[in-house]
């Protein structure tokens, strides 16, 4: 192995398989013309040239010839302006990341002596005038060999090159001769630059992955869209980043089919959609769309909380049977004939034939509005049966004007009344009757006593509905009326839901796939999760295949090994993450005496580059505000967007979940765990506090730390 070029600045290469150079962001003047660096930026300036150019291309489109009319305009405008935006070429994000040079050229012949190919791998397409890639796609299948190839199982690759960049400089490369039989197979093949991309100070929201897809993580991004995934994977093991790559993956192998049915990101709260949101369209995809589960389900206004007790009663999968008994009360079988007068005649449909349609249609177990919608024409039908027997020949017209007559009318609203899924919702939690009998065998006496409202309700709009009400009216909501399934939906932060929960993401799935993403460890609410397998079923994807990622990229090895020292008393059987970061990072644990101690610990780790989180339970929170503004310290909300003047964020630990931040100031673990309802949420809460820092995490106490953590 030998260093292809180097500069005095460059880091010296490690004896491994990896051949490195770095350089200043210019040329030297005696550089040689034929320096590998100076190709490679030849290259990007290239790319970067053609990128322009297919920009260009489509913003000088004129389409006043090819529409048809203002709505075509306006699509194919719509269209032309996204198509535009995903062709933005954003000055400090590298067009490329990494090359691959093929001994053979993919998909031919291996004779001796074939010609390989060369492909510069990044974040989207960029062609030459001429049409001839420049760069490919980091989705495309000749891309796969960059995130998988080794020394074992090369790929046909000859070569794997990596770029380092400072800023939109390319300024390092790092080689890999995969095919070389002169480099032995146990070599060490730890990539200087990898390390240093995970490692990079980050500022600002959530960055793409694209450059670091370890090959346990492609092989889920890649997986088809027919499955649904279930991730498990511990802080800093990279699960978000891997549900957003597979929807970018997913975007590009299924363009047409997405397109049309829609894809959708769940997760635990704004603050963290915020902190996500620029991952998609810096790679391209600009159509997906972020909610949370409590957006899915505003068909009530939320004014309301629940207690604990309660909230887990409502959450439960019984509930859905509870509601379906309920909803399906209202049916009553009929009591007499209908009578439909057509001119002189009458038709007569008797009372037992009226009663085998109701019944029909309640077997077939469809849902509520629809046997409603189709209980008229079967009225209808039976008339015109009668008819034809007589000699008649009516038609579908005739069987319309049959559905819509007055006295069929009356028989359905009798027999199967219209139901308001809020109004349904609010019986069962006021009316203590009307509960208890079609709770009964279901709910116990005492749960029926939690869900009952204390003081009654005059209306739907005046009712002070929790965010667990509303997942309730959902559920009937659907069982009227059948919601919107999309092609694709990704849940993050899972283990958090409750079952009903669950079904309420199910329902926007049913004819499509999901990516469930979620730690057990992690699991902060009453309900949470137990297994994985519970809730798939629960999502109605019992067929989900469950993945776990232990490797730790993100959270550093003395932090990581601190915090694990929770998980045999909050998820005993869950197995540790395993850090692969070489910088153990930075970790202390320091008694405080006062606020202003904290406020000295942010203080050191702003001289650091990158952001800084100060963690505290929420109880805290307002002694800690006054004690930074005491400070003349700047500080932002959670999910608000760092800047290179303001890179402290002020984190209530029920918001830190997925958050992440270069250097993290923990207050108070005893706080923490004592300011939730049990002793194994707190825990969990304080795991999920300890593992947000990247590179550095400083732990403040005035009060003696848990004894899990001793």
């Amino acid at each position: 192995m030998s260093s292809l070029s180097s500069s005095p600045t460059s880091p010296p290469s490690s004896p491994s398989s990896l051949s490195s150079s770095s350089a200043p962001a210019e040329p030297a003047p005696d550089r040689p013309a034929d320096d590998p660096l100076a190709r490679e930026r030849a290259h990007l300036s290239g790319s970067r040239a053609a990128l322009r150019a297919m920009r260009e291309d489509v913003e000088s489109l004129d389409i006043r010839d090819v529409t048809a009319n203002w709505v075509n305009a306006e699509v194919l405008a719509r269209q032309i302006d996204e198509r535009i935006k995903a062709l933005a070429d954003l000055s400090d994000t590298p067009l490329f990341f990494g090359r691959l040079d093929y001994l053979h050229s993919p998909g031919a012949d291996r004779a001796e002596g074939a010609e390989g190919e060369r492909f510069y791998i990044g974040r989207r397409h960029v062609h030459d005038a001429e049409g001839d890639p420049m760069v490919i796609d980091w989705r495309a299948p000749v891309s796969q060999p960059f995130y998988r190839a080794s020394k074992k199982d090369p790929m046909d690759v000859g070569l794997r090159r990596r770029f380092g960049y400072t800023g939109g400089d390319l300024t390092a490369y790092e080689d890999e001769h995969l095919s070389d039989p002169a480099e032995p197979s146990g070599a060490a093949t730890t990539s200087r630059l990898l390390q240093q991309e995970i490692e990079r100070p980050r500022v600002g929201p959530m960055r793409d992955i694209v450059a670091t897809i370890q090959p346990e993580q492609d092989e889920i991004v890649r997986s088809g869209l027919s499955g649904t995934v279930c991730v498990q994977g511990g802080p800093g093991t990279g699960k978000t980043a891997v549900g957003l790559h597979r929807v970018a993956y997913l975007l590009y192998a299924h363009r047409e089919r997405l397109a049309r049915t829609g894809t959708l990101v769940i997760g635990p709260n704004r603050s963290f959609l915020h902190y996500i949101e620029q991952v998609l369209p810096a790679l391209g995809e600009l159509t997906v769309q972020q909610a949370t589960v409590d957006d899915l389900v505003a068909q009530v206004e939320v004014r309301g909380a629940d207690d604990a007790a309660t909230a887990i009663v409502k959450g439960d999968a019984r509930m859905a049977e509870v509601l379906r008994r309920a909803l399906y009360s209202h049916v009553t079988m009929p009591t007499g004939p209908v009578v439909v007068v057509r001119g002189s005649r009458r038709w007569r449909v008797p009372a037992y034939e009226l009663e085998e349609i109701v019944r029909e249609l309640l077997d077939r177990g469809i849902r509520y509005g629809a046997a409603r919608e189709a209980l008229p024409q079967r009225i209808a039908h039976a008339v015109l049966v009668q008819m034809e027997r007589a000699g008649e020949a009516p038609d579908d017209r005739v069987q319309d004007a049959v559905a819509r007559n007055a006295a069929v009318k009356a028989a359905v609203k009798a027999v199967w009344p219209p139901v308001d899924p809020a109004k349904l919702v609010l019986r069962l939690l006021t009316d203590a009757d009307f509960l208890a009998e079609h709770a009964d065998g279901i709910l116990t006496e005492e749960e029926r006593r939690t869900l009952l409202w204390a003081r009654p309700v005059r209306s739907v709009k005046s009712a002070k509905w929790s965010a667990a009400d509303a997942v309730l009216v959902d559920e009937a909501a659907d069982l009227v009326e059948r919601t919107h399934s999309l092609g694709h939906v990704v849940l993050d932060e899972a283990q958090d839901l409750s079952p009903m929960q669950y079904r309420a993401v199910g329902r926007r799935c049913t004819t499509g796939s999901a990516t469930v993403l979620g730690d057990l460890a992690q699991g902060t609410t009453p309900w949470a999760t137990r297994t994985w397998e519970e809730a798939l079923a629960h999502l109605g994807k019992s067929d989900g295949l469950i993945e776990e990622l232990t490797a730790g990229f993100r959270v550093p090895t003395d932090v990581i090994t601190y915090a694990s020292r929770l998980l045999p008393h909050i998820a005993p059987g869950l197995a540790p993450v395993a850090s692969v970061r070489e910088n153990p990072g930075f970790f202390e644990i320091r008694p405080a005496a006062a606020d202003a101690d904290v406020v000295t610990a942010c203080e050191e780790l702003l001289r650091n580059e990158g952001s800084v989180g100060l963690i505290a339970a929420d109880a805290r929170v307002p002694a800690l505000t006054e004690a930074l503004t005491a400070a003349g310290l700047p500080y932002l909300a959670p999910g608000a967007e760092t800047t290179a003047e303001t890179r402290l964020t002020l984190v209530p630990a029920s918001l830190a979940k997925g958050l992440e931040y270069d250097y993290v100031v923990l207050d108070e673990p005893r706080s923490v765990v004592t300011g939730e309802p049990d002793e194994r949420t707190g825990l969990r809460r304080l795991y999920v506090a300890l593992t947000r820092a990247v590179s550095g995490l400083i732990v403040t106490h005035t009060d003696p730390l848990p004894d899990q953590l001793s």
